[in-house]
């Protein structure tokens, strides 16, 4: 075994495959966790180790930022979400929007539970890092399964930690009211929460976690590269070209026409934010192009009112 410490990497990319899905159902981003590994047409990381070691990276440990002064108001949460929400047109969507610095929240169905797709790999990893030591190879797998979104990390991790009780583990420790385990506890991606939870998660991260446990984490996130394992493009949403931030995606395909797209991160050190969508009938491109657009809304809406933009986390 080795400590947390020595293992805090920022490892490859964020965005993530999901669990294939149920009977009827496929899935972009991740296999069962008893399947074997995915088709290399389907899922390009099987090219690459499962528990490779990812890249090393030594930010600052993340700290809670400051409260704000009596000189700079709170933006409009709610009025930012409205302009988000005008710009969704078409989607079903989960939305939820924290400020970290002042603990406001808002939101557009944000209690209405989604299947997660690969959002379901922060709960496992919250998990597994306030469980006690975690075995090398574990950790490098679990860097990987956040950063590079790699399946097979996550399907082992999913067995070897007790996927399924750390759903509930988690939902109870942070106070997560709508995250449910799957019904097929082969299916991680099947995992539910709401918008409000996977936000009130982040801060959970970022305020309760001891600091060596949200380093690594928020290091795995903030490797983001444009590609997940899988060859999925990640490059939309809160990881779109010029958001500074960190994220994570998540993709999933439920046949005949439900594509679950979401993203979920941190801004700017200020704002937790979660977009949970199910779009259908329409291509990948364009789901990611919608999502796009909200999240650009919502930012320039949260900077506009607040007249500049948002120090970095720890600042």
């Amino acid at each position: 075994m080795v400590t947390l410490a020595a293992l805090l990497v920022g490892a490859g990319s964020v965005g993530c495959p999901e669990p294939s899905g149920c009977t009827a159902q496929a899935s972009l981003d991740a296999p069962s966790t008893t399947a074997a590994p995915p088709d290399a047409a389907v899922s390009p990381d099987a090219a690459v180790p499962a528990d490779a070691a990812p890249a090393t990276t030594s930010p600052e440990t993340p700290r809670p930022a400051s409260p704000r002064t009596a000189e700079t108001p709170a933006p409009d949460l709610s009025a930012a979400v409205a302009q988000a929400v005008g710009a969704a047109a078409g989607v079903d969507l989960g939305l939820a929007v924290v400020d970290l610095d002042t603990g406001a929240a808002a939101g557009h169905n944000a209690d209405t539970p989604f299947r997660t797709a690969s959002l379901s790999k922060l709960l496992v990893a919250v998990d597994m890092l306030t469980s006690g030591e975690v075995l090398e190879e574990d950790l490098k797998r679990l860097s990987r399964a956040l950063s590079l979104s790699d399946d097979n990390a996550m399907n082992a991790l999913w067995t070897l930690h007790d996927g399924m009780g750390a759903i509930g583990r988690v939902a109870t420790q942070a106070g997560l009211a709508a995250t449910q385990a799957p019904t097929d506890a082969s299916q991680w991606g099947d995992v539910e929460m709401s918008a409000n939870d996977v936000a009130k998660l982040y801060s959970y991260i970022l305020t309760k976690l001891p600091d060596d446990s949200r380093t690594f984490i928020v290091n795995a996130l903030s490797a983001a590269a444009d590609t997940a394992a899988d060859g999925f493009d990640q490059a939309y949403g809160l990881l779109a070209p010029g958001i500074d931030g960190y994220a994570k995606q998540g993709w999933m395909w439920y046949l005949p026409a439900d594509f679950y797209l979401h993203t979920a991160g941190v801004v700017g050190g200020r704002y937790a934010i979660a977009v949970l969508s199910i779009q259908t009938g329409v291509g990948e491109q364009t789901a990611k192009n919608r999502l796009t657009a909200l999240t650009t809304t919502l930012l320039a809406g949260l900077l506009t009112q607040q007249g500049t933009a948002p120090h970095a986390y720890g600042e």
